[in-house]
């Protein structure tokens, strides 16, 4: 097994400085980061192999690059709610949130309870998680029926009144892959959005605005309809 320091020093290796600049205008905090791409990580996780011990030491680091590669090598069968609660409060960058959620969070039965849990929580990125996780088990979950999807409507109405761009952004996000799921639940978000559009908020406005738009694109109806039984 692969040891904390062989992996920071891979990821030292394969640090790009001169890229931390743009990404700071997409809102990836670059403090204590080193400019590794997303491929990088993952083929470096790919090359450690799955080592739980291992990841809580390298999330412990509070490199982002770090942080991202023990989301990917951690084993979602050993993952407790104490750790998810001390992670999640970690968090204060969009891609190391969105990162852990589809990498790690929705791997575990938990998931389910932790969306309720975070989505009425204060802090910015532990909320974001709560919609983050709907987005990425609407996109990824295949077993899981439109009852429990649909119990998760309520959900994103309540979030879509906040403001901060990091949480109406995963609202949005969340609501849209709802809608992409099948028919019925496109139905359902279309519903969603228009009685989130008439609440009194620019932000639920424009999430609200924003699904619509996407959701009945000829695009998104076409494929829908394509795979209807």
């Amino acid at each position: 097994m692969a040891s904390l320091d062989e992996v920071l020093k891979k990821l030292k290796q394969k640090a790009r400085p001169d890229q931390l600049e743009g990404m700071a205008r997409y809102g990836i905090i670059s403090e204590s980061r080193l400019g590794v791409s997303i491929p990088d990580m993952q083929k470096i996780a790919k090359e450690t192999g799955k080592d739980h011990e291992l990841a809580l030491k390298l999330w412990k680091t509070g490199i982002p690059e770090a942080m991202i590669v023990a989301a990917l090598v951690d084993e979602p069968e050993k993952l407790t709610e104490e750790q998810m609660e001390d992670w999640v409060k970690d968090l204060n960058s969009w891609d190391v949130c969105d990162q852990l959620c589809m990498n790690l969070f929705e791997r575990t039965p938990l998931v389910w309870k932790k969306i309720f849990d975070w989505s009425v929580r204060d802090e910015e990125f532990v909320k974001r998680a709560a919609y983050a996780l709907i987005a990425c088990l609407a996109w990824h979950e295949k077993q899981s029926d439109d009852e429990r999807f649909l119990e998760l409507i309520p959900v994103i109405q309540k979030g879509a009144t906040d403001g901060r761009n990091y949480v109406k952004k995963a609202v949005n996000w969340a609501l849209r892959n709802i809608g992409k799921r099948n028919l019925r639940l496109n139905r359902a978000a279309l519903e969603s959005a228009q009685e989130i559009k008439k609440l009194d908020s620019r932000a639920a406005r424009w999430v609200a605005a924003d699904a619509i738009r996407e959701l009945t694109s000829d695009a998104v109806q076409n494929r829908l309809k394509k795979a209807e039984p």
